[in-house]
């Protein structure tokens, strides 16, 4: 009886080391695939990237298309960004003023805030809201062309639908966001002055000789440097998810969904080097 027992649990332990192993082999091959389907993304979309690039120099450059999308890009998404530039210089300077109050700095106000909002918080806002709306607009887009088998179509009917495609929204975004970045701080500005007289009596022409005048060309020039390369990454990466969504309805909101978020954290990743670049350089 003894030796029955004994060898029982042997077995019992055996077949509980095995199915341990069969798990472990399972989740490695299942992370083997992930990663595979990682590089291979990776891959694909820096092949994307290259076919973008190089049709952005072609001779038959789709000029009137353009056009049309630094319209939908660029005018449309101006009252959006009207009001989050208007609440975004409110809200800074609501929330500053009784800090500096404690020291007696209020007059440092304007300054602070013209400096924040044109240096980092006016790029990075409105590159966040500009992936949410842009981003998903191109990408459902192109998803919904896709899955109907519109770009089949324009390859068979010998239109080219990178070129029309994507380099035409692509390059919208990337000349159209500093535009509405710049436009941005502006309001931001602007409505730090109003914030300012809710409590206090600001003149227009003293609130922004103090504001500007802790401004120099070298904040400027950075901020709106790395705009086109939000505009670009926004633009990319919206593009490459509606071109290469897959078949069905469902899709289309995939391709929405993750154009968002991956052109969201490319916004943060973009603007952390280039603090940093800035930084070193300055």
């Amino acid at each position: 009886m003894k030796k029955l027992g004994s060898s029982s649990k042997v077995t019992k332990k055996a077949i509980f080391v095995k199915l341990q192993i069969m798990r472990l082999g399972e989740k490695t091959y299942k992370k083997k695939q992930e990663a595979n389907r990682m590089f291979a993304a990776i891959g694909d979309f820096t092949l994307f990237f290259w076919q973008t690039l190089k049709e952005a120099f072609s001779l038959d450059f789709e000029f009137n298309e353009f056009l049309r999308q630094c319209f939908q890009i660029g005018y449309k998404t101006v009252p959006l960004i009207s009001v989050t530039g208007m609440i975004m210089g409110a809200v800074l300077t609501i929330q500053s003023r009784p800090v500096l109050a404690d020291f007696g700095a209020v007059s440092l106000l304007p300054g602070m805030v013209a400096a924040s909002i044109i240096r980092e918080m006016g790029p990075v806002i409105t590159a966040l809201i500009c992936a949410g709306k842009i981003g998903s607009g191109i990408g459902a887009e192109l998803g919904s062309m896709k899955v109907s088998e519109q770009i089949d179509a324009m390859e068979v009917s010998s239109t080219h639908p990178i070129r029309f495609l994507v380099v035409t929204r692509v390059l919208a975004a990337t000349l159209m966001i500093p535009v509405l970045v710049m436009y941005a701080d502006a309001l931001g500005i602007l409505g730090s002055w109003a914030a300012i007289n809710i409590k206090g009596s600001v003149s227009f022409v003293l609130f922004f000789h103090q504001a500007f005048r802790v401004i120099d060309f070298m904040d400027f020039f950075p901020a709106v440097i790395k705009t086109f390369f939000f505009g670009a990454a926004i633009g990319l990466v919206g593009c490459y998810k509606g071109y290469t969504a897959a078949q069905g309805t469902e899709s289309v909101g995939k391709a929405a969904n993750s154009a968002v978020v991956i052109a969201s954290l490319l916004v943060i990743i973009i603007d952390l080097i280039a603090v940093q670049i800035t930084d070193m350089l300055l």
